[in-house]
């Protein structure tokens, strides 16, 4: 009791002083993806803000695990953080028979940083210029489909489960290390349909080598306001968001992680910030941690029954 005492204004204190030193942010993404490309915008805001640097750590592998297994192990003193998608705690604990770390134990929630697009992407010539087009097509193809997502266990990868299985017709799921080699294929007619971001489609789209024909989300993006989402053009139900956030290591202080979230709010509020993730193809939301938390436990079931309805797993 007396040692739990005398620790208390050291906690305090070093939550008053925080920070002292550079902050890591874990992206569990490839660099230069799009992930990757949004928080390094968060960061050089938050470095600003806080006066030390803040670091951006690419540590892509295994649909975030290898990132986030990393952030949730590591010392929770205010100095390493993860900034991931949903996938992390909605889908992960649902494909995988087995995690080295619980998401929703061993990760604090911070703040959500924004709700991004995904884009259905084919080759610019192609046949069709939206979903009821594609699945035509598809059907009368005499093979499968092939498609491209940034992981098997990745969102892109459950939406072409999903695809095949609202829409009928034949798909090949073929996984990428990122976004950006599925596009290529595409555009050299290699592969038939990709998922990907804005930010990384949209030199090939201004090329006129591709062409995005939908959109995930609820909502149209504020980037792309002229197209069409799933639910929209054909797939009732499609409609749920794919989200950024950061999360802390259990056991960081409350008094950092709320310094942190109330600093997330206002960079990205910045309208320069703002212009930028919008461009990316992301749309800004921040919020408190017990919001962040009540997303998660709203959205974590919706996922993992339209995981088991998919019938994906990853061994």
């Amino acid at each position: 009791m007396l040692a739990g005492a005398l620790a208390l204004p050291f906690a305090a204190h070093a939550e008053t002083t925080w920070p002292t030193k550079p902050i890591r942010i874990v992206v569990p993404f490839n660099p230069g993806g799009a992930i990757d490309a949004l928080v390094r915008v968060i960061a050089d805001g938050l470095t600003a803000k806080l006066g030390q640097q803040v670091l951006v750590d690419p540590k892509p592998g295994a649909n975030t695990i290898v990132g986030s297994e990393i952030v949730a192990k590591a010392a929770p003193d205010g100095y390493t953080f993860l900034i991931t998608t949903n996938s992390t705690h909605t889908n992960n604990p649902t494909l995988y028979a087995k995690l080295p770390f619980d998401p929703a134990k061993d990760l604090m929630p911070v703040s959500l940083v924004s709700l991004g697009t995904v884009l259905v992407v084919v080759k610019a010539n192609a046949p069709f210029s939206d979903l009821r087009g594609m699945a035509s097509w598809v059907k009368g193809l005499g093979r499968p489909a092939t498609y491209g997502s940034w992981g098997i266990g990745s969102s892109g990868h459950l939406y072409g489960l999903m695809f095949e299985k609202a829409l009928g017709g034949y798909y090949s799921h073929v996984p990428y290390r990122g976004d950006v080699p599925a596009l290529q294929d595409v555009a050299n007619g290699t592969l038939d349909i990709t998922w990907a971001s804005p930010i990384s489609a949209q030199s090939q789209i201004t090329a006129g080598r591709i062409k995005a024909i939908a959109a995930a989300g609820s909502k149209r993006s504020a980037s792309l306001p002229d197209l069409g989402t799933f639910a929209e053009q054909l797939i009732a139900g499609f409609d749920l968001n794919l989200f950024v956030a950061a999360y802390a290591p259990a056991g960081t202080p409350a008094g950092i992680v709320d310094r942190l979230q109330r600093e997330i709010r206002m960079v990205i509020s910045q309208p320069e910030v703002a212009e930028k993730m919008i461009a990316q193809g992301q749309t800004p939301v921040a919020s408190t941690p017990k919001e962040l938390a009540d997303v998660l436990a709203r959205e974590t079931p919706i996922w993992a029954e339209l995981i088991k309805q998919s019938g994906a797993k990853v061994e």
